[in-house]
């Protein structure tokens, strides 16, 4: 079976959505460019997880090639909902993240989930610890589809702040445990198991 690659460099727009009530949510990201919208579903940690990551790699680029990154994205910035129709292309399991020197891009590529993986791999082109130059390395497999984006860092930043307001306006955390509350109550197990 082939698969495909689903290539924006760069895309019109590109988003963390949801779609769902709290509570019951799915998460997307989502590409459109040239005519093409893709949506690819993923978890709300993962989503959490990327944004953490592309700060710490434009922090990263601006520390070891000197990327000017602007201070920081728009208050408002991109709050339209997803482009519709949200027909989910595949589930992520894994996440790649890279930096282009040459043309001072960040490059994210999500990959479809295998038969027996679901892991969050972050890592860049300049990441050579291990030292190996005559071995590969390791590859998610080539067979499974990909979303592949290329952002300038003022796009990526306007990502990240996104991707955190999507993540933060699901249910509000309990104060004493953290875990979310539900409009019909809340279990706390810091009050053995009474509602809250």
């Amino acid at each position: 079976m082939t698969h495909q690659v689903h290539a924006f460099e760069p895309p019109e727009r590109f988003v963390a959505g949801t779609v769902g009530p709290p509570g019951e949510r799915t998460f997307f990201l989502q590409a459109r460019g040239g005519g093409r919208l893709v949506s690819v579903a993923l978890e709300k940690v993962q989503v959490s997880l990327l944004a953490e990551k592309l700060e710490e790699l434009l922090s990263e680029a601006q520390r070891r090639f000197g990327v000017d990154l602007p201070e920081a994205a728009p208050v408002v910035g991109d709050n339209d909902p997803l482009d519709t129709p949200v027909d989910e292309e595949f589930r992520v399991g894994t996440l790649g993240l890279a930096f282009d020197v040459d043309t001072a891009t960040v490059v994210i590529e999500a990959i479809a989930v295998g038969e027996t993986e679901v892991e969050v791999e972050l890592g860049g082109p300049d990441d050579e610890e291990d030292g190996d130059e005559g071995e590969e390395p390791e590859e998610p497999d080539e067979d499974l589809d990909r979303l592949r984006v290329r952002l300038t860092p003022e796009a990526t930043r306007e990502f990240i702040e996104r991707a955190r307001r999507v993540v933060n306006a699901g249910r509000p955390p309990c104060p004493l445990c953290g875990q979310p509350l539900d409009p019909a109550g809340h279990l706390c197990p810091r009050h053995n198991g009474y509602h809250r």
